[in-house]
């Protein structure tokens, strides 16, 4: 039999869409169909004692995660006990920066509790991952605190705070997961629990009165905790149980080793005098003196990442007869997909996407180079060859400049038509109005940069009110034989993901396509970034 694998290693394993033979005797075909109102369309993850599934809402199609108890542990009273009671208190929290809950109760597998599903990477991960400045790391502990605070005016004690059960999301925001062992302070323990004497929690991360009695505790433990948490995040590193408070800034020392007292009552009693504390050291002039060694480097990411939002429009046009969604995973060693919207004039509409073939620093000099030569180019011709072959020329002269897949869509919604080319790797599919089978309207052509001789050609196709057409800058199918092996997503597949999500407006549809993509393929798609466009016709005014 496996060896089962460790909760830590999740973020660093691929996500499975199926249960496999190995899993408690279950078969791939027995992945369930639907959890209480829910449609299950992956496993995510096999836990100790629960399963994590992909789900869809009823209502909004919006994707969620449900997990359910292992079937094995309904018969144990207390593992009962403790789901139930995570379901309850999920439900009575409402804040950002805490897992929202969708629902719970009983199905014929046993029971379940749906929740929002988070895009994003464990804490412990992003803290080995991420080199992160002082100002960032004090952003990530706040809004932690800020968690915390609005449990500890709930009376709910986290119990388990430690960076595995912190999410960073693909925005860069905080979500505080797993109330599997947390208690409502009003409950007291029943007799039998209140007199084990076992361990309850992380030992890193525990206090040491959790540590000697796992029932009687308070708010200062989940303190002492995110002391533990904030050490770790603004040395860079795990401890793995070793503090050494002298490692930290000076004027930060001071906050820790209160939070870090032995005697919980010499530690902050109220999460807000914490956070009071700790936002007074952010703006205060200390702050520049106590920069620590790297965190120019660590700013400089920050600065690339910030970067990488500027290159793209975080929202989509609003323009007359269009409904477009826009849904994007952007890898931090890259600048990732640049893409532009632009209108020519007032029955002419432009999309162009390009995807750079360097990597690192490179890779966000090149595509604000390429963007200043796409918004030059735009404004003095309408005509897509000519306009490609321009860039391509333009492209070709810098020698510094690397190749540049790309994807240029026009659209002339009085002629009721659109326009495409496509250089390099990318993807047009085309869904006329009331059909569920997509059409590739791609042409296989040379990247851009690589032949100042390169001629290329365009399709045409009718672009009628209903009709659907999906941009993406990525496809595995149309890599060279030898880099396919790791993929797993062919072209009969990924059409299959397309037709489940026809029906569904554009945003929802470029998410959970996006979504279905990176959860099949997330070893491959570990260092690439991707983006998915979906653009609908309206009537046209």
């Amino acid at each position: 039999m496996d060896k089962e694998p460790k909760k830590n290693d999740f973020y660093k394993r691929r996500t499975q869409p199926y249960l496999t033979s190995d899993q408690e005797g279950l078969t791939p075909t027995e992945l369930p169909k639907k959890i209480g109102p829910y449609k299950i369309e992956a496993l995510l993850n096999k836990g100790g004692m629960s399963y994590l599934y992909l789900g869809t809402h009823p209502e909004t199609k919006e994707p969620l995660t449900v997990k359910v108890l292992s079937k094995k542990h309904l018969s144990n009273t207390e593992i009962v006990q403790h789901f139930l009671n995570e379901a309850e208190i999920i439900s009575m929290t409402n804040h950002p920066n805490i897992i929202k809950m969708f629902g719970h109760g009983e199905w014929e597998g046993g029971l379940y509790i749906a929740m929002e599903y988070i895009e994003g990477v464990s804490l412990r991960n992003y803290i080995i991952q991420n080199p992160l400045s002082l100002k960032r790391a004090l952003g990530i502990i706040i809004d932690i605190a800020y968690a915390l605070c609005h449990l500890h005016t709930h009376g709910v004690i986290h119990r388990d705070l430690k960076p595995e059960n912190i999410l960073v999301t693909k925005d860069d925001s905080i979500k505080v997961i797993d109330f599997g062992i947390s208690q409502i302070l009003t409950t007291k323990p029943s007799p039998d629990e209140s007199g084990q004497q076992r361990l309850i929690g992380t030992p890193i991360y525990m206090s040491p009165e959790q540590k000697k009695n796992p029932e009687a505790v308070s708010y200062p433990s989940d303190i002492y905790s995110l002391g533990i948490i904030a050490y770790e995040l603004i040395l860079g590193k795990l401890s793995h149980g070793h503090v050494h408070l002298s490692l930290m800034p000076k004027g930060i020392q001071s906050i820790l080793h209160k939070c870090l007292q032995p005697n919980p009552k010499k530690r902050y009693q109220d999460i807000v005098d914490f956070i009071t504390d700790v936002s007074g050291y952010l703006n205060s002039t200390n702050l520049q003196k106590d920069r620590i060694l790297g965190d120019q480097l660590s700013e400089l990411s920050e600065e690339f990442r910030q970067i990488q939002m500027t290159l793209t429009p975080s929202q989509p046009p609003e323009w007359p007869g269009f409904e477009i969604g826009i849904s994007s995973f952007k890898n931090l060693g890259d600048a990732g997909t640049y893409y532009e919207f632009f209108r020519l004039s007032d029955d002419v509409y432009g999309v162009i996407m390009g995807d750079p073939s360097s990597k690192g620093a490179e890779s966000y000099i090149a595509t604000a180079n390429f963007r200043g030569m796409i918004r030059a180019l735009y404004q003095k011709t309408i005509n897509p060859k000519e306009f490609i072959t321009s860039l391509n020329n333009l492209l070709f002269k810098d020698k510094l400049g690397p190749f540049f897949n790309l994807n240029y869509l026009l659209f002339k919604p009085k002629e009721n038509l659109h326009i495409y080319i496509t250089c390099g790797y990318g993807n047009l599919w085309y869904f006329p109005c009331g059909s569920n089978t997509p059409e590739n309207c791609s042409t296989k052509q040379i990247a851009l940069g690589s032949d100042a001789e390169a001629e290329f050609e365009e399709t045409t196709t009718p672009w009628n009110v209903g009709d659907i057409l999906l941009l993406n800058s990525f496809s595995s199918f149309e890599l060279p034989v030898e880099e396919t092996k790791k993929w797993r997503l062919d072209e009969k597949e990924f059409v299959r993901v397309l037709k489940d999500n026809v029906k569904i407006p554009p945003q929802q549809q470029a998410d959970n396509i996006l979504l279905k993509t990176r959860l099949v393929e997330k070893e491959a798609l570990q260092d690439k970034s991707i983006t998915f466009i979906s653009i609908k016709r309206t009537n046209y005014q």
